[in-house]
């Protein structure tokens, strides 16, 4: 099995989740390989996003796990970017049947972060994927994941750079979900 995590970050707050999902996925499944995919300014050439080596191994992979800041109420530009690229194999519906899920941040309590994580939807549902969110409800028992009570996938607030860390720990459930629900999907018995 094969999980890819795309995401943009700016401040790290993105990145440091892209890590606590990866350490989920890992507790979940040792033997799961992690593509994990940190997009850069230097691959947007022209305002395109320009990584055919990434679109390549995404191929290969059982789950796309995607990430970004939200900026003014979407995904920021570097992730967008990203995304239109993306076109190219939604044609052909080439990532059809892959797992999806995502993750964002903002620096408000309620920044509209779960806009950002509709419009991951959205793109997951164009390319056919099915869509991994947390089944967790707010406070989620002893433990408190899910702090800021949305199911569409980990939402973070962070105003100083800092994960909190039920964010972190919601993060690493959400890991350990995806790599469950691929195990399902791939298993051959």
């Amino acid at each position: 099995m094969k999980i890819a995590l795309v995401y943009f970050t700016h401040t790290d707050v993105t990145g440091k989740l892209a890590k606590s999902i990866i350490k989920g996925i890992k507790e979940e499944a040792e033997d799961i390989e992690i593509l994990e995919h940190k997009i850069s300014g230097k691959e947007i050439v022209e305002g395109r996003f320009v990584n055919p080596l990434l679109f390549d191994s995404l191929l290969t992979c059982d789950a796309i796990i995607m990430g970004s800041p939200t900026y003014m109420g979407g995904v920021a530009a570097q992730f967008k970017a990203f995304a239109d690229a993306s076109s190219e194999y939604w044609s052909e519906q080439l990532w059809a049947n892959k797992v999806a899920a995502g993750f964002t941040s903002g620096s408000a309590l309620n920044g509209d972060q779960s806009s950002t994580l509709n419009y991951l939807i959205t793109l997951a549902n164009q390319h056919g994927m099915y869509w991994v969110g947390l089944d967790l409800a707010h406070g989620y028992k002893d433990l408190g994941l899910n702090r800021l009570g949305c199911q569409l996938g980990v939402v973070s607030q962070s105003s100083d750079g800092n994960v909190h860390s039920i964010d972190d720990l919601s993060a690493q459930y959400l890991g350990k979900r995806v790599a469950s629900v691929v195990a399902k999907l791939t298993s051959k018995t």
